[in-house]
């Protein structure tokens, strides 16, 4: 299948999976280019942001084939497939998962959630970490919300899902989509690139999230390293 180059922004590893379910976890992080929902607190802007950055600083176009020849070379056995929003790239997803399943890693895709996934990148072995926006992204509704690619997503039963949230009252737009859409499970992160954000922001979600009936996760990159990239 001649799927095309991937534009790459880093490639990082051995690390930790700082959030989600697999938090703790060593991994290699693949993080590509190109996104179409534009958080206004996304802590990642150098994959998007190319009127304040210049893309050919930030990234780098490699073919399948040499992404996963680095994995080859990285220690670990997660593989994390992160963005920017890593569906833009969706056709060379799927070559990518198969080469890196065939040596013996799993690997998970974090996205927005708005592009919906093809039968064939669910069919592979990736499990998706799904993060819709909130309203406190600041982000139009109908560019964060793709009701198609969340049902979708919710359907294929290789899903979870993890909201960032900015204050507990967020958590009525999480208990809305969850309603509506039937997503589950649920992870709550507290937006922030500091320690002392993250950790505040924990306690402050903490006891709504226990009553939800959700699940609490943390960012420990920000924890161990603050707001460095490539960690």
């Amino acid at each position: 299948m001649n799927s095309g180059p991937l534009r790459v922004a880093e490639l990082f590893g051995p690390t930790f999976q700082g959030e989600g379910p697999s938090c703790g976890q060593r991994a290699a992080f693949v993080r590509l280019s190109g996104c179409p929902v534009r958080c206004a607190w996304c802590d990642e802007p150098q994959t998007w942001d190319w009127l304040s950055f210049d893309r050919r600083t930030e990234s780098r176009l490699l073919s399948v084939s040499e992404v996963s020849g680095w994995a080859d070379r990285i220690t670990a056995e997660l593989v994390v497939i992160t963005g920017g929003e890593p569906l833009v790239h969706q056709r060379a997803l799927v070559p990518l998962v198969g080469t890196l399943a065939s040596a013996g890693r799993q690997i998970e895709i974090e996205t927005s959630g708005t592009i919906a996934p093809s039968k064939s990148l669910v069919a592979s072995t990736a499990v998706f970490n799904v993060s819709p926006k909130l309203a406190s992204s600041r982000v139009p509704a109908a560019r964060r919300i793709r009701p198609g690619a969340l049902s979708a997503f919710a359907a294929s039963s290789k899903a979870v899902f993890k909201f960032v949230a900015c204050t507990p009252a967020d958590l009525a737009e999480v208990a809305d989509l969850e309603a509506r859409f039937g997503l589950a499970p649920i992870w709550i992160m507290p937006e922030g690139i500091t320690s002392e954000k993250v950790l505040n922001g924990m306690r402050d979600l903490a006891d709504e999230v226990l009553r939800h009936g959700w699940h609490l996760t943390g960012r420990m990159q920000v924890l161990l390293w603050g707001d460095v990239r490539g960690r």
